[in-house]
């Protein structure tokens, strides 16, 4: 989703600009953190935010962003996606 945002925003082809990446690194390290691991629900149902606000205006920025566009580009990750917060 971070790569569909940088490119659509900031007119990267291959790379992520440094703001973006510095977003992705964040946001993995935050996953990995995540105490719930493999139960994890969909992060708008998830009971521990372990964001930043400003990261997590950032995030949301993004997500509004790709969110939409997931069926064109990653259909079946998108489809996952709706069922995954369809269980939880």
């Amino acid at each position: 989703m971070i790569r569909m945002y940088c490119r659509g925003h900031h007119g990267t082809k291959t790379a992520l600009c440094a703001d973006c990446g510095s977003l992705q690194s964040y946001a993995r390290r935050r996953l990995q953190a995540c105490p719930f691991h493999d139960d994890k629900t969909t992060c708008s149902k998830c009971p521990v935010h372990r964001y930043k606000a400003e990261m997590r205006d950032k995030i949301q920025t993004v997500m509004r962003y790709a969110g939409p566009r997931m069926m064109k580009h990653h259909p079946i990750l998108a489809i996952f996606h709706l069922i995954d917060g369809l269980k939880h």
